[in-house]
């Protein structure tokens, strides 16, 4: 072959005409210099003539003579060279359709004069070959636990006949094919058969009838359940916890999922930076050994954050983490947050976890709040017990608080509130992605009762109920849509006042955006209190807004809600607006513009994360 020369700066430019596609060097100036040094383009262009666009790309894509102008589009190919690559194409087009399983193309091919030399194909694919026959057969275990009745199993086989890309009917590709084998095995052994393989697979293309009959045999191998924990990598902390946190007991089958789940939970559990958990597949099937190997984060560690809140203006935070407190399995962690309108202390003390996912703790929180009107402070002191799953959250305590209302203008009453209340706070996720969901609901509910006591008021008992639901649905065309409802009570005789913490405001981000955080209450004589019932919701759509930045997303929404004293007081305000979305690693970074009807006006709002 005749060596070839490569020149930079040489542009090919394809053109589509009337369902062909041509491929012509570009004339050069054969006056300048630069003309004059570069190699001799290609002596020939090449033209593809097939109707469907697809099977034209894919051979523009693979074909010699076209991929040859790609690579060497100034290549010095001499006559031999040319009837070499042109002898070769209609076998080569033939051998690539098949692949999307045609098998009956008629090729012609032609060479017309001029300068270049122009290569004609004019391609007639032919009908497209379906399966007509398909055997998917399963042996191994598999087999044997379905045959035995098992509901597991029988779950399983249905998925994975339900999922087999080339059922009866469908065209024939080669790529189906392999992809389809790959995607079946990688089921059975995320289900637990780690040792899934192929036991026979055939696929007969009748070229006369253009049918295909599929035969394929899946070998499950063994059902691995999961043995003894082979814990690596700890240094400080207690081996206790990490077996705590697995959930499962010896002989659960060991899935993808259930190893993934561990996995996560050990991370969230605040005490590692790494955790990898690996079946030992080499061990004995009906016990094979859970490997989990950790990597401890820092027995103390400290955070600081500058930043700006929506709701309560630019802050600066503090955070510190003690992983090991006072020798105890346990963590400790204090914050100090100082904003515009808000300033707190918040310290907890949490055993690592105990068995069922557990953990107990006391908490305590001092907070300073500033509205437009007025200015809370309140004390908070909690006794509990939490437990964190992936589906759900639930945490029972016995809360003591106090709280201070000041009102701006100095002539009106301090009113000061106490109160002791058993808890009970749940959160249930069904989401196809916790940080970035598009699909799925969220459920909040929370729950307590107990007595208070006021300055200003006569004891008494009362109960709090407050519940939040959020569903998130794709709607087609690349649009999301995301609804909420809110609602909140707390049930207590009139003379009886409870703590500002026990009521409810309106208002701001993740409430009512076109408004100030927590404006939408009660005003009693020209200042803001907390009210006693509460009812938002929102409604959202949303896409990417191109498809070179698919995390950037255009979002158009509206709020409306209020709270009252009573039902009969509510008088919801809207709240409409637009905004953009960052769907960023870490969750996902909210920009939006609303307009207030109440008010007539716009607000800012910026957030981040998901709200449960």
């Amino acid at each position: 072959m005749p060596a070839r020369a490569w020149a930079l700066g040489l542009l090919l430019a394809p053109a589509l005409l009337g369902g062909c596609a041509l491929l012509r060097p570009e004339q050069a100036d054969a006056d300048t210099p630069a003309a004059a040094a570069a190699p001799r383009p290609l002596p020939y262009a090449l033209r593809v003539e097939v109707a469907d666009a697809t099977l034209r790309t894919l051979l523009l894509e693979h074909l010699d003579l076209a991929r040859l102008r790609s690579v060497a589009p100034q290549a010095d190919i001499d006559d031999t060279e040319l009837a070499r690559l042109v002898a070769a194409a209609p076998a080569q087009v033939r051998a690539l359709l098949e692949t999307e399983g045609y098998f009956n193309a008629q090729v012609r091919l032609r060479r017309e004069p001029g300068t270049p030399v122009e290569v004609v194909l004019q391609v007639d694919p032919g009908p497209r070959t379906r399966v007509a026959q398909l055997d998917l057969r399963f042996t191994g275990a598999l087999e044997h636990a379905q045959a035995s009745g098992d509901a597991n199993a029988r779950r399983l086989e249905r998925r994975l006949r339900r999922r087999w890309p080339l059922d009866e009917g469908e065209p024939f590709r080669n790529a189906d094919w392999a992809e389809g084998k790959s995607a079946l095995l990688a089921q059975m052994r995320a289900e637990g058969y780690a040792q899934a393989a192929l036991a026979d697979s055939a696929a007969q293309v009748d070229a006369a009838t253009n049918e295909a009959r599929l035969s394929l045999e899946a070998d499950s191998g063994a059902l691995f359940r999961t043995g003894a924990l082979r814990i690596e990598g700890l240094e400080r902390q207690d081996e206790r916890a990490v077996r705590h946190l697995a959930g499962f007991a010896p002989g659960t089958p060991a899935s993808e999922t259930l190893l993934l789940d561990y996995q996560e939970r050990l991370l969230l559990s605040g005490l590692y930076d790494r955790a990898t958990v690996t079946l030992d597949t080499d061990a004995d099937p009906a016990a094979a050994p859970v490997v989990v190997q950790l990597h401890e984060l820092p027995l103390q560690q400290a955070s600081f954050a500058l930043g700006v809140d929506a709701n309560t203006g630019a802050r600066a935070s503090v955070e510190h983490w003690h992983r090991r407190a006072f020798g105890w399995a346990a963590t400790a962690r204090n914050k100090i947050e100082v904003a515009q309108l808000r300033q707190a202390w918040e310290g907890e003390l949490a055993s690592h976890h105990l068995e069922g996912m557990h953990r107990n703790l006391v908490s305590a929180q001092a907070e300073r709040l500033k509205s437009g009107t007025d200015v809370v402070t309140s004390l908070r002191l909690r006794l509990g017990r939490d437990q964190s799953t992936p589906q759900a959250d639930r945490f029972t305590f016995v809360q003591l608080e106090s709280s201070n209302q000041q009102p701006d203008d100095p002539a009106l009453p301090r009113e000061h509130a106490e109160a002791l209340s058993l808890n009970h706070h749940i959160v249930l996720r069904r989401l196809n992605d916790r940080l970035l969901p598009t699909r799925g609901w969220t459920l909040s509910l929370q729950t307590g009762a107990g007595q208070a006591r006021s300055t200003d008021a006569a004891s008494g008992p009362f109960a709090r109920l407050y519940g939040r639901f959020t569903l998130y649905r794709p709607l087609g065309n690349r649009w999301f849509g995301q609804t909420r409802v809110e609602l909140g009570q707390v049930f207590v005789r009139g003379n009886v006042q409870v703590p500002e913490s026990q009521q409810f405001r309106a208002g701001g981000e993740q409430s009512v955006r076109g408004y100030a955080y927590r404006s939408l209450a009660p005003t009693v004589n020209g200042t803001v209190t907390s009210g006693n019932v509460l009812f938002t919701a929102s409604a959202e759509v949303a896409r990417p807004l191109s498809s070179e930045l698919p995390a950037l997303w255009g979002a158009l929404f509206v709020d409306v809600g209020q709270a009252a004293q009573r039902w009969s007081d509510l008088n919801p305000v809207w709240g409409p607006g637009v905004g953009l979305r960052y769907r960023s690693p870490v969750g996902p970074v909210q920009l939006d513009v609303a307009y207030g009807t109440a008010v007539r006006k716009a607000r800012l709002h910026l957030s981040v994360g998901v709200t449960f």
